[in-house]
């Protein structure tokens, strides 16, 4: 039996890294997916390398809009009637800059996508979930939300503040038979970390990225598939006793 047999999956943040690899396995697992993402032509290319079909529906959106966010949950259950699994992935990581120079533009754009938009997310996709009676809501952090870095304390906050609204989340959410939790990844080959090699140490980014895995006890970065393994069992079933909790994919990082 796949794991994720006969239920529905709403994604953000899905065109490319962590999300599409994730909407990958859920495809494989057995559900249908809902992918939403800023760009048309990005998710547009998502849904052609994932094969298309019927199981798959593209929603061009800002999750930063309440509007858009009302919008895309409703596209989802208008197609596919309900909504078992969210993971709600879209972030972005800001300015690489000591605080006192970043500049509050910025500040508050990390904010409106990271913080506002993973609750507004939370915000339309829980009356659906406890209106059923049912499901499970991932919310990525960063193993920025579970420790300090320098240079990006814009995101770092960010990502901190999701561990709150998870824990939030879940004790609202638990009497509904709805689970709320948090994944924590340590840096994935992404497009994100290439901008943050860049970011600091212009023109060293190989340089940054080898001491950045020193500091990583497997001494390596992740893969986005390590990620979408932990998201998958958090959706699952499996994880039926799971919720309020702080998941880390981080090649014991955090140990340290």
């Amino acid at each position: 039996m796949k794991r994720l047999n006969d239920k529905i999956a709403l994604i953000t943040g899905c065109a490319a890294g962590i999300g599409l690899e994730t909407a990958r396995l859920f495809l494989a697992e057995g559900a249908k997916v809902a992918l939403v993402d800023l760009k048309p032509e990005a998710l547009e290319a998502a849904a052609n390398d994932l094969g298309g079909g019927e199981d798959v529906l593209t929603i061009a959106a800002d999750v930063s809009s309440a509007d858009d966010t009302s919008r895309y949950v409703k596209a989802a259950t208008d197609r596919f009637g309900r909504i078992d699994a969210f993971f709600n992935n879209a972030g972005i990581e800001g300015k690489v800059a000591p605080l006192v120079e970043q500049d509050m533009a910025d500040f508050d754009r990390v904010m409106a996508v990271n913080v506002r938009g993973s609750f507004l997310g939370l915000k339309y996709v829980l009356p659906v979930m406890m209106g059923q009676q049912s499901g499970s809501i991932i919310n990525m952090s960063s193993i920025a939300g579970l420790k300090g870095s320098p240079n990006v304390a814009p995101y770092i906050i960010s990502k901190h503040a999701v561990v709150g609204l998870t824990r939030a989340a879940a004790i609202e959410a638990a009497g509904a038979n709805v689970r709320v939790n948090s994944v924590h990844p340590a840096p994935i080959n992404t497009r994100m970390m290439r901008s943050l090699e860049e970011g600091f140490s212009p023109g060293h980014a190989a340089e940054v990225q080898k001491q950045l895995e020193s500091t990583i006890p497997l001494a390596r970065y992740g893969e986005s598939k390590d990620v979408a393994n932990l998201v998958l069992f958090l959706a699952s079933d499996d994880a039926a006793f799971i919720t309020g909790g702080q998941y880390s994919v981080d090649g014991g990082m955090a140990a340290g």
